[in-house]
């Protein structure tokens, strides 16, 4: 386990990146790392290039995980595992203090999750 902030930021940049063919980097700073869609899609009301996905952003005392399918796709993605919960704060935020093997591997079942109901729902590429 760590909880040191730049490994957990890397971590979950990492994860991200592992869908790097259907996903873009929209920022890449040691402040903020974003992601989005690559394929045309409405958000909201409005067209985009590619629907945004998830952000990365370290505060003092933890790192901050915005993941939009969590807001968008809540029923599908079912009931979170306790330790996402715990992390979870109101609806698509989550607040990472530490990084263990168990935690990692939920993100990953989580992103991937997502990025299949995005793709099914025409919102990412195949």
């Amino acid at each position: 386990m760590t909880k040191d902030l730049n490994e957990i930021r890397e971590t979950l940049t990492s994860i991200l990146k592992e869908h790097s063919s259907i996903l873009k980097v929209t920022a890449d700073t040691k402040d903020k790392f974003e992601v989005s869609g690559t394929v045309e899609a409405m958000q909201g009301k409005k067209k985009v290039d590619g629907i945004y996905f998830s952000t990365i952003m370290p505060k003092p005392k933890d790192v901050r995980f915005y993941f939009f399918p969590t807001y968008t796709h809540k029923d599908q993605l079912g009931e979170l595992p306790e330790n996402l919960k715990k992390a979870l704060k109101g609806k698509s935020c989550f607040h990472v203090k530490y990084m263990d093997d168990d935690l990692e591997s939920n993100f990953k079942d989580l992103v991937k999750k997502s990025v299949e109901l995005y793709q099914a729902d025409g919102l990412l590429a195949k």
